[in-house]
């Protein structure tokens, strides 16, 4: 009996049986395109607002600020999942939970009116994204917790709901690090890819770049939420 008939897998060298290296059984392009549907068919949901009204007024609200109607989706789902008549413990009202100080600022009469409360929301979040130069990241942490906030610590606050809120909203609309052309009214299409080339003979890429690192991020602060049993009752505000 020889070592290869009872280890197949082997071949001898110098008389030296050594193990041989099995091929590891190659991806099957199914499965990169079943996860890729099933994280644009989660997106897609979650954008949902369940009313055909309330989309126009995002995609009127985009278009005057030239963002993108997921984006301004994406911050209503964090802040109050679409729910018009809802008010924080710390005052902030409506879809796009706005403090009373800053509705006025807005000139938002009835911050419970969704339009008015979406188009307000949007018109603040486009002041932050021109006053950090386009940083995402920084304007919805200015969002969250107040632009001097942001321009007190250099950056995104150290706050635990600033910290998660960002990521979050980052992940409701797709990517953890978006371009600025990916926030863009005139560069988005409803099926969530740039129409648009970033500049002259370069292509733009999809805004669901990096979704499944944003996805699985999102679902673990979901997790640590319902076993904290937050569920989310009192989102925060704009200050």
């Amino acid at each position: 009996m020889t070592i290869e008939s009872v280890l197949p897998n082997t071949t001898s060298v110098l008389g030296n049986s050594i193990p041989t290296m099995q091929a590891r059984p190659a991806v099957q392009p199914g499965v990169v395109g079943n996860v890729a549907s099933f994280a644009s068919t989660f997106r897609a949901r979650a954008l949902t607002s369940g009313c055909e009204e309330l989309d126009s007024f995002f995609e009127a609200a985009g278009q005057k600020y030239n963002l993108s109607p997921d984006l301004l989706k994406a911050v209503a789902k964090v802040e109050s999942t679409f729910r018009p008549h809802i008010t924080s413990k710390s005052g902030a009202m409506g879809i796009m939970q706005l403090m009373p100080g800053t509705a006025r600022y807005l000139g938002v009469d009835d911050p419970f009116d969704p339009e008015q409360n979406i188009m307000g929301g949007t018109r603040y979040l486009r002041e932050n994204l021109d006053r950090f130069d386009g940083d995402i990241k920084l304007a919805l942490a200015a969002y969250n917790a107040g632009w001097p906030a942001v321009k007190k610590h250099g950056g995104i606050p150290p706050f635990r709901e600033t910290q998660a809120y960002v990521p979050k909203v980052l992940g409701y609309f797709g990517t953890d690090d978006p371009s600025y052309n990916d926030l863009t009214y005139s560069g988005f299409d409803m099926t969530g890819k740039i129409s648009e080339p970033v500049s002259s003979g370069e292509t733009a890429t999809s805004s669901a770049f990096n979704f499944n690192e944003a996805l699985a991020q999102m679902l673990f602060i979901k997790l640590i939420e319902m076993q904290m049993g937050s569920g989310k009752d009192n989102p925060g505000g704009v200050l």
